[in-house]
């Protein structure tokens, strides 16, 4: 029975790593969120793996508000970047697996062509900021990693999708971003591709998401014809928006070293949204 330690698994990647390997019966689940283990911890985190010996650790974990964290560098640091040092440093101790999760934010969101794992990062608030330098912890104190960068993350939780159909109860038209695109992914099909690479020793960084692209103001329109709604989507800029924090205009990944070292593929984005609204 292989023992795995899962971080934020209450968030919508957590919930779909569960559901990923239900029926799995060599795995064993250790389910772990904020109120079972402070990953900014080091002396909590290595009691608990000390215990468990994982076969993996896999974390979900993180300071996801972007806005927020222009205020709370202190916090995000320590969960963004303190945490996967410490999960890191347990999984080195005792021959664990580290599974970690990041984001597009990490670059600056001005290319022209997708961005693959060779690209050089250069984040530009302070979420992409903690998040690089977790991604640098666990270069630096894992043995053996997987770093997963994902992006527009959707699945059992608060999420786009479902803000999107919220809003379309009350209104008739609503304003939504169009000069940022990305590729909208399902929490599911991360869950997936982290179980295709946790059992071997294809070790590195990888760029998980679904394939395609679409700004957000398209994103919705889909959501809305997918669900049936009449809603209407107004076309506003990021800096009508007006958020916090910076937001990458372009934010499309290319799952280069998925294609280059597995058979394994993303769904197209308009596919993994049909089986997310089925249910």
């Amino acid at each position: 029975m292989k023992k795995i330690i899962v971080t934020g698994c209450n968030g919508q990647l957590g919930r779909a790593v569960n559901l990923e390997f239900q029926n799995n019966g060599e795995i064993e689940f250790v389910n772990t969120d904020v109120g079972e283990l402070d990953i900014t911890d080091i002396d909590k985190v290595l009691e608990l793996v000390r215990q468990v010996k994982p076969y993996a650790i896999i974390n979900c974990a993180a300071h996801t508000g972007v806005d927020a964290c222009e205020d709370e560098w202190d916090k995000a640091y320590k969960i963004n970047a303190i945490g996967p040092r410490n999960l890191s440093i347990a999984a080195s101790e005792t021959g664990a697996k580290m599974i970690h999760v990041s984001t597009d934010y990490v670059f600056n969101g001005r290319a022209d062509r997708p961005y693959t794992e060779f690209d050089k990062t250069d984040p530009q608030g302070a979420y992409g900021v903690t998040k690089l330098a977790g991604e640098n912890m666990v270069r630096d104190f894992a043995d053996r990693y997987f770093i997963l960068r994902t992006a527009w993350l959707y699945g059992d939780g608060k999420n786009f999708v479902k803000t999107m159909l919220r809003l379309s109860e009350n209104n008739d038209k609503v304003r939504v971003v169009g000069d940022q695109v990305g590729s909208p992914t399902s929490a599911r099909e991360l869950a997936a591709a982290i179980a295709q690479l946790i059992f071997t020793e294809n070790y590195g960084i990888f760029h998980a998401t679904c394939e395609g692209s679409c700004s957000w103001a398209q994103f919705a329109e889909e959501i809305f014809k997918k669900a049936g709604k009449k809603t209407v989507v107004e076309t506003i800029t990021t800096e009508e928006f007006g958020a916090k924090a910076p937001r990458p205009a372009y934010s499309i990944l290319e799952n280069y070293m998925l294609k280059l070292t597995t058979d394994y593929r993303f769904a197209d984005w308009h596919d993994a949204l049909d089986e997310y609204m089925r249910g």
